[in-house]
């Protein structure tokens, strides 16, 4: 089968769009999605100048979706003097599997000639994933504890470089599982933090000073053709899925969605187009009763490959006011924050 748009030869069939795509024009594709939601999330503030530039810290982990990202972002902006992009890569200490994502980030970093920072869960908190899998103190997935520490060490690395926006690569696929996981808990305030926290336009979000402005510009693209994206420009990705992922909840939503889009073609994207006109008109009215989300993501907006992140708020209900923790002075809900009350409760047990 020839490419819709020219005669070489089709490597990808698009069901939902019926396009027939080549390699070159698949990956046109991916990159114009990416800067149409750049656009159309109005990541570029009017103020950005080359002389007060913005830096976006971006999420890089070495999977497929960041890496992919992270091409896109600097093919995009290497020549614009208004944005600076710097990258971050967490070591959470997993044996047989970070390490070689890690080499993947560095190998592209390097590449691309960004600025690239490396914190490791052993260093920023003195323990390792493997021994909190197996330890396991708070009764909980690994994911859990994971996603609270991801969170924490993205928001102090995007303060450290003084970020104005933190990038996660987030697919469409993503996306439209944590939709419908939202709604499906039926908690109308977790959907309307995550319109605020990362899924809404920067000209339509609430306000929140507390944390750095998130952004998924990868968000449009099904996982599929990030994949494929990042084979045939020939990045360098690790490609392993976390031995301690272990989600089974999103497990069953992602095969559900995979079966519907199977059938019914277009399902993942009717649905993001759905639950975000939905998302902003909940954002709108918990934002009016004075109950607005703290800013962390309805989905953990830390962990931007392979689709394992947390549903919950890194520190409880929307409710109570932001304060500072009193040991690490993260934002936080209470007195201590998630993150110091999971590392406590680790080190408790060694």
């Amino acid at each position: 089968m020839d490419c819709d748009r020219c005669s070489r030869p089709a490597v990808h069939y698009a069901a939902y769009s019926g396009s027939h795509l080549c390699e070159a024009h698949l990956c046109r594709s991916v990159e114009k999605r990416v800067r149409r939601r750049v656009r159309s999330d109005g990541l570029i503030s009017p103020a950005a100048s080359p002389d007060e530039p913005e830096t976006w810290l971006i999420g890089l982990s070495g999977g497929k979706d960041s890496v992919a990202l992270t091409q896109v972002l600097q093919e995009t902006f290497a020549e614009d003097p208004r944005i600076r992009l710097v990258c971050l890569t967490i070591h959470e200490g997993i044996e047989g599997y970070r390490d070689a994502s890690v080499d993947a980030s560095v190998e592209l970093a390097d590449s691309l000639g960004l600025d690239h920072e490396l914190l490791s869960y052993a260093e920023e908190f003195d323990l390792e994933m493997d021994d909190v899998a197996r330890e396991d103190p708070e009764g909980m997935a690994p994911c859990a504890y994971c996603g609270v520490f991801r969170r924490n060490l993205l928001e102090a690395g995007a303060r450290k470089y003084d970020a104005d926006k933190l990038l996660t690569g987030h697919n469409l696929d993503d996306e439209a599982q944590t939709a419908l996981m939202n709604l499906f808990g039926g908690d109308v305030r977790q959907v309307a933090k995550h319109f605020d926290a990362s899924l809404g336009g920067f000209d339509e979000r609430g306000d929140s000073e507390a944390f750095v402005p998130r952004a998924k510009p990868l968000r449009d693209v099904p996982e599929k053709e990030v994949a494929l994206y990042a084979h045939l420009r020939d990045l360098p990705v690790h490609m392993a899925e976390c031995p301690h992922a272990s989600e089974a909840y999103r497990g069953e939503i992602k095969a559900l969605l995979l079966g519907l889009e199977e059938n019914h073609p277009g399902t993942r994207h009717s649905i993001m187009a759905g639950y975000e006109e939905l998302a902003a008109l909940a954002a709108r009215e918990h934002r009016d009763d004075g109950s607005g989300g703290d800013g962390m993501g309805a989905n953990g907006d830390g962990i931007d490959d392979g689709g394992v992140e947390s549903t919950d708020s890194s520190d409880g209900d929307s409710g109570p006011a932001l304060r500072e923790c009193e040991r690490c002075g993260a934002a936080t809900t209470q007195d201590v924050c998630r993150k110091c009350q999971l590392v406590e409760s680790v080190h408790t047990t060694d």
